[in-house]
């Protein structure tokens, strides 16, 4: 008997906020982390936006989504939506 354990996914997942969700199955998402200044060493935010595929238009704008890194969809879309976490 072989127990195969489930495989880890490869793919990053990243969680943020949609800050637009006016384009027709794509939504962008602003993820912002925490970083340490190297030299100052003060807590700083950093942010970045991301395309993300919405095939079924779900997200609306302010939601609180988990995205996936998946195939190029676009010339921009790298990321694809997996579920709408708050609303």
């Amino acid at each position: 008997m072989s127990t195969a354990a489930p495989k880890k996914s490869s793919k990053r997942t990243r969680e943020g906020v949609v800050v637009s969700d006016k384009m027709d199955k794509s939504i962008t998402v602003e993820v912002s982390r925490l970083m340490q200044h190297p030299q100052f060493k003060k807590v700083i935010r950093r942010k970045i936006k991301y395309t993300v595929h919405d095939e079924k238009n779900e997200a609306k704008s302010g939601n609180k989504v988990q995205i996936i890194e998946t195939r190029p969809i676009s010339k921009r879309k790298r990321w694809r939506l997996v579920k709408v976490l708050a609303q």
